[in-house]
């Protein structure tokens, strides 16, 4: 038997096609063609009017958070379940982040924990949308309005994900996305930033160039110190198959969750990516979360998916757990419980029936060892 992985992207002879153009012909004149062509295919996938390509999501949330003005003595409130890109352009402007606890069963922003942590100092709120699970948006844009503080959405792993019949990264003040090798579309690395505030839009557009103001008549002259995240022409080639294709690479994620939820809906005390009925879920990951009662643990399932010669990915570790963030000892119980008895499930476009049965039975396997099955 092969190994399973946990994940590898879906790319073919559309992507290879656009890719060779750009090779050919993406220089010159053209040399941002597909990523004009790309940016407006996506806002329009989004039903948003502005979309930047940009070299990576972590370039996009700090671009975003830039443009709002967040800066030293400002706080900035996320979930400690998170991997640390959320965190790390909050720290890249000066700025502290606030971690607080995630709900038991979306894994993501608890709001009750939010409006504790709202100080005078607190300048926004990234809602990250866990492995494609949604964060209570109707709390947290209300609490928002309430305290004039701008939600952030860090979409990055909710490509296909929707609130209410509205795209994830949609709603908030921007929202921001990755296109890692790992995502349900890809351009190899890379991510985007979309909003509906033009002039939001516009102050991110010229940071995202040196701080070259857009239409300035005089080449070569920045009005400040910008970024430089810009995506390339042959990334963003890749993106307008993938945006073409993504309709049915969401399709393929959600299939695949769903025939997982099948093999695993008679186990007790085990629970799945939640999808509210106001929502749709992209399941970008697929993961298994284990009761406490059960015992069983993080190190019990990578064992046995080892031995079984499949990839292990773990749940992600509290941030405040990190050393970059030990000075910001935080009380979240739910985040630390999560991180021990959890696992993300192999979930590639190309995988067989057979590849996920061999997870499936891993899983059932564990199971009945520890008498919960």
């Amino acid at each position: 038997m092969s190994r399973i992985h946990y994940t590898k992207p879906s790319v073919g002879e559309l992507e290879a096609r656009y890719v060779l153009d750009a090779v050919q012909h993406g220089w010159g004149e053209r040399c941002y063609e597909y990523i004009t062509r790309f940016e407006k295919s996506f806002a329009q996938h989004m039903d948003v009017p502005y979309a930047i390509a940009t070299s990576s999501c972590t370039g996009a949330l700090h671009m975003g958070m830039a443009a709002l003005g967040i800066g030293p003595g400002d706080e900035v409130i996320l979930a400690n379940t998170n991997w640390i890109a959320s965190a790390a352009p909050i720290d890249y402007l000066g700025a502290t982040p606030v971690f607080v606890d995630v709900l038991p069963d979306s894994w993501c922003l608890d709001p009750e924990q939010v409006r504790h942590a709202i100080t005078p100092r607190t300048k926004a709120i990234v809602a990250v949308h866990l492995y494609g699970n949604l964060c209570d948006l109707d709390t947290l844009l209300a609490i928002g309005r309430e305290h004039g503080i701008a939600i952030i959405e860090d979409a990055a792993e909710a490509i296909g994900s929707q609130w209410r019949g509205k795209a994830a990264g949609s709603l908030g003040a921007f929202g921001a996305f990755s296109f890692h090798g790992t995502k349900t579309m890809t351009t190899g690395e890379g991510g985007i930033f979309v909003t509906s505030d033009k002039a939001l839009y516009e102050r991110v557009l010229t940071l995202s160039n040196h701080g070259r103001v857009s239409g300035s008549t005089r080449q070569f002259w920045p009005d400040f110190i910008g970024f430089k995240y810009k995506m390339s022409n042959l990334q963003a080639a890749i993106g307008c198959a993938q945006i073409e294709r993504v309709d049915e690479l969401i399709a393929r994620k959600r299939a695949i969750f769903n025939r997982y939820a099948e093999g695993l809906l008679d186990i007790p005390l085990l629970s799945m990516n939640p999808q509210p009925d106001h929502s749709r879920n992209g399941y970008w990951m697929p993961t298994v979360v284990f009761h406490e009662s059960t015992g069983i643990t993080r190190e019990l399932l990578i064992e046995a998916f080892q031995a079984a010669d499949i990839d292990a990915r773990v749940f992600f570790w509290p941030l405040s757990a990190l050393p970059m963030f030990a000075d910001k000892p935080v009380h979240t119980p739910t985040a630390f419980s999560l991180s021990e008895r959890a696992i993300n499930l192999p979930s590639y476009h190309d995988m067989t029936d057979a590849d996920q049965q061999r997870v499936i039975e891993v899983i059932r396997t564990v199971c009945k060892q520890r008498n919960v099955l």
